[in-house]
């Protein structure tokens, strides 16, 4: 059985963040997810306006909201909690999920990043 750790409680409950598309973000959690090889370390955020309609913010202009969260607030969060990872997955959902259970009705949007010499930079999953 793979452990999944939430550290949610570190971030205080639905901490409000700012991103360039304007977009209102939440931070509903953070889980520390090892694997057999590397530690992910996910940023979930509730996006309600990622949801389908004609004011749909597209995954372009999320994935530029996801590099400043990485780039703004993981790589402190990392430091401030004494956090290490291998990926850092910044995440979106238009309504709260838990992690790891389907959900068809749900949008969401991931991006992968990997922190060098605390920069965040986009990688492969």
């Amino acid at each position: 059985m793979k452990l999944v750790y939430a550290l949610a409680f570190l971030a205080g409950p639905m901490a409000a963040q700012d991103v360039p598309s304007g977009q209102q973000v939440l931070l509903h959690e953070v889980l520390v997810d090892p694997q057999e090889t590397v530690t992910w370390l996910r940023f979930r955020y509730l996006a309600p306006q990622i949801a389908a309609g004609d004011a749909q913010i597209t995954f372009d202009t999320a994935g530029e909201d996801m590099l400043h969260l990485c780039r703004t607030f993981a790589v402190a969060y990392m430091a401030e909690h004494a956090l290490s990872a291998d990926k850092i997955v910044i995440s979106f959902m238009d309504r709260i999920t838990e992690f790891g259970q389907p959900d068809p009705e749900a949008i969401q949007y991931f991006e992968s990043f990997r922190e060098e010499d605390g920069v965040c930079i986009w990688d492969d999953y």
